[in-house]
């Protein structure tokens, strides 16, 4: 049996199976729990459908949140 991956450091932009980009917040009960970059709820993953987000998936999540800050939306 594999071993299931070690959970990367706190804030790691990680992507799920359906290309959500999310802030990796933590591990529960072998879920890796994330959060949209730009606010929101969280969700959780299992370790094996995550991934670390592409340069171009970072850039354009930190823009978001960017974006999300300069309306004065509550991150």
């Amino acid at each position: 049996m594999d071993e299931p991956p070690q959970p990367p450091p706190l804030g790691t932009l990680l992507v799920d199976a359906d290309d959500r980009v999310g802030e990796f917040r933590g591990e529960w009960a072998g879920l890796w729990s994330l959060r949209p970059v730009a606010g929101g709820t969280e969700w959780t993953v299992r370790p094996e459908d995550a991934r670390p987000a592409t340069p171009e998936q970072r850039i354009r999540a930190l823009t978001a949140r960017a974006n999300a800050r300069s309306r004065g939306e509550y991150l």
